[in-house]
């Protein structure tokens, strides 16, 4: 076992482990997006879970630090906030704000982080940037994709690529046209696993990626209700 010291509290955890999951498991709760518990490397793409260590330079990313004896973190000085505040108003800035109608609405990551943060879902200091992109892409045979919710986490590609399956989902295209590419989704019988295994839909942290049918059922049940 490992022991550290976080924000004032000492905890121990197995050697190894990475220092994200060390301060999720002992309710010291960090923001994130991008980090699955498993991943050997994780992305660190997201930004939100800075931590200051005593001894390095800067703050660095939790989930890609693995705890040491005597280490001393700190989760809540101003520059971790304000670099945490500026990642997430990056976020949202292509984001499209309409969570009444997303399936995610309530249980979605981001409505946690900004709520955790003091922040709007929708920033006054950035201009709103839609993605050149249509609002709703269904390539795939059962999974609906709506990139002007997707964060880019990679949470989905990472899960897929765990499957025992042949990749339905990677990154394709750069920089801010970046998006999410089911270039495998065309083999013969990949729909009827994806429905099966649905693994992308449940991680997605912010609803971009839902089942065909259930995202039918829900505008319809939403539709019925904004008509009574």
């Amino acid at each position: 076992m490992v022991t550290l010291t976080v924000d004032g509290l000492e905890i121990s955890v197995p050697r190894g482990t990475k220092l994200l999951k060390a301060c999720l498991d002992n309710g010291i709760y960090i923001p994130s997006l991008c980090y699955l518990d498993g991943m050997d490397h994780p992305p660190a793409s997201c930004r939100l879970c800075l931590v200051e260590i005593e001894g390095r330079p800067g703050p660095l990313p939790s989930c890609s630090q693995t705890v040491e004896d005597g280490m001393v973190v700190h989760t809540e000085t101003d520059e971790v906030r304000l670099l945490q505040k500026t990642a997430f108003r990056l976020l949202v800035s292509t984001n499209d704000g309409k969570c009444r109608l997303c399936m995610a609405n309530k249980h979605c990551e981001m409505q946690k982080i900004a709520k955790f943060l003091h922040m709007p879902l929708r920033t006054k200091k950035l201009r709103h940037i839609p993605k050149d992109m249509p609002e709703v892409i269904e390539e795939h045979p059962c999974i609906v994709y709506e990139p002007n919710k997707c964060v880019l986490c990679g949470r989905c590609v990472y899960i897929c690529s765990q499957q025992n399956y042949d990749f339905a989902l990677d990154f394709a295209k750069r920089g801010f046209n970046t998006t999410i590419s089911f270039f495998g989704s065309r083999e013969e019988g990949v729909g009827d696993y994806c429905r099966n295994c649905r693994a992308c839909v449940d991680i997605c942290p912010v609803g971009a990626l839902n089942l065909k049918d259930e995202r039918d059922a829900f505008l319809q049940n939403l539709q019925a209700k904004i008509s009574a």
